[in-house]
Formats: C-alpha cells, structure tokens, sequence
C-alpha cells in the first residue's frame, strides 16, 4: 500500500494537505455517502495489447505522490485510499473484473469513484462496475481523449483501444467524447462512432469563441444522462504539457482557460459520480509534468 506523505505545516485542520486526510481501508463498509473512494489500476497489459508505450502501470503511485501535497479547500473531504489492482499471468479481463466489483461496492454505498491508471483499458472496466451498481441507469461518459478507442478487438482480445466498442455491445451507448484528433482516427473509426452514435467534439473546436456552443452541447448530454463519468486519457493533451504517455498527440489540447471552464462545468454536475485518468507512462514523463497535470485534474473534483 502506498504510503501517504507531504509537506506538515501544521496539524489544524486549515493547514491540512491531502496527505492528512487520506484514509487507507480494506473493508467497504466503512464508506460513507459523498466519500471520494480510490483504487489505482496498476495495469497496461492493454496498451501492450494495442502496441502502445509500455509502462502505464507503473504510474498510479506515482500520481498519489503528486496528489499528496495539494491544500484541503473543503473541511469535512476525506479520501479512502482501497490501493492497486492489478494484472497477474497478463490476464487483463480479470484485473477488469476486479475493478468492476471493487466500484460496484463502492458506488452502492454512495461514494465517488476515482481510479488512476494504467492504461485506457480501465475504461470498460470502471464503466462495468457502475453498470453493477447502476443497472437501470442512464450512464453518460465524456471521455477526453484525442483518440475513439471504439476498435473492434482483434482475435477477441480488448485493448486500450477497445473499450468503447465493448461497452457498445453491451447496448446502447452514451458517450460525448472530447478532443478528437483527426490525424489520430482512421475513416473507420469516425465511421464506428457514427454508427454507435458516439458523440464529439474535435479538438480544433475548443477555443473561446465557441465555448457557448461547446456548452450547450454538453448541457444537453449532461441533461439526457443519470450518471456522469468522466474519464481523461492524458495523450488528449499536448505533448509539451503531458509528454509521459502511451501514445503521443504532439497537437493535443491544452490545460488552459477553454479546457478548464468546459472541465470545471462537468465536475460540478451533481451526476459527476466517476472519474479516471488514463495513460500516465511515467517511462517517457519528463520531471514528472504528466503526473502532476493529472493528479491536479483530479484534485479539481476535491475543490467542488
């Protein structure tokens, strides 16, 4: 189990950083409703899969050490830290099981899920494990991502690029996916996503004259859906910001004012209910700047 440390300036609660307020826990049922709930995803048997950078794996802990310091803005948050899964005999499907019975636990006592991957093969996953909890829910997920990942798995074995052709076998899918990348997606899987009904927003539309209509977009999933889940697969961003990732987008987006006011709205939903950041590769991290843009991305949820 990771061990939780930072920076002490003072033991009253108005000096606390997250490190202070992290509760590590084994047993469910000391979850209390609102309680953000952790699980790190220590797995990228997925990426290797789909034939991406090798090393996601390793990037949970690495992310909570970058959490840890960050100030506790709202009195009464509390993190309970469950640790890492992760993929044994590279049986990726079972590590996916044990995630989806792990939030499904979770979310049934009305705690948020988090999960850090690991590689973007947490979507279906994570996604499983609210249909669990949620079986006659609507689900929404707005993926930020510059690629679909709605590839129909080769030789029947999913990938990080999978997950949302799996979830559409399932039935019918509700999806907003956020900073497609044109050069990032074949004909083909613009045309799956058509078919699925996917919807998206290109990455070349979000600038500050179109927020109005980037928002209403969103407003209109967000009103049509139960439940909100998030997930950020961290190669939507530019590589100057996020370099340590399983597959580059040299002219991803970027954190900014457009970003953030689009990523601030989401989170305030009260049908915000789930989020994960994907594809840390803290092999090809430079001074840790991917680790950190997403453990701040995260962080964004503690402020709300």
């Amino acid at each position: 189990m990771f061990e939780w440390t930072g920076r002490l300036d003072g033991n009253d609660e108005s000096y606390h950083r997250i490190f202070q307020r992290v509760k590590t826990e084994s047993d469910y049922e000391t979850i209390k409703p609102k309680d953000f709930v952790l699980h790190g995803f220590a797995v990228d048997e997925g990426v290797k899969r789909n034939k991406g950078r090798a090393g996601a794996q390793d990037a949970p802990d690495v992310i909570r050490k970058n959490m840890s310091n960050f100030p506790v803005v709202i009195s009464d948050f509390w993190l309970k830290d469950f640790g890492n899964i992760y993929c044994e005999n590279y049986d990726l499907e079972s590590a996916q099981n044990s995630l989806a019975d792990k939030v499904s636990k979770l979310l049934r006592k009305r705690g948020k899920s988090i999960v850090l991957g690991g590689g973007h093969e947490v979507t279906f996953a994570h996604y499983s494990g609210i249909r669990k909890a949620f079986p006659n829910q609507k689900i929404g997920i707005i993926n930020f991502d510059a690629h679909f990942d709605n590839r129909e798995p080769e030789c029947g074995l999913a990938t990080s690029g999978t997950g949302f052709w799996q979830i559409a076998q399932e039935g019918e899918i509700h999806s907003l996916h956020i900073g497609i990348q044109k050069n990032s997606n074949t004909r083909k899987l613009f045309e799956i996503a058509d078919n699925f009904k996917m919807k998206y927003i290109l990455a070349d539309e979000i600038y500050s004259e179109n927020i109005p209509n980037l928002m209403f977009t969103i407003n209109s999933f967000l009103e049509d859906v139960d439940i909100v889940y998030i997930t950020i697969c961290m190669d939507v961003f530019n590589a100057g910001i996020a370099p340590g990732v399983s597959a580059p987008a040299y002219n991803g987006i970027f954190a900014d004012r457009n970003f953030m006011q689009i990523y601030r709205h989401i989170l305030s939903s009260e049908k915000t209910k789930v989020l994960d950041v994907a594809e840390v590769n803290p092999n090809f991290d430079i001074q840790e700047r991917t680790a950190r843009l997403a453990a701040s991305l995260v962080n964004e949820w503690f402020m709300i």
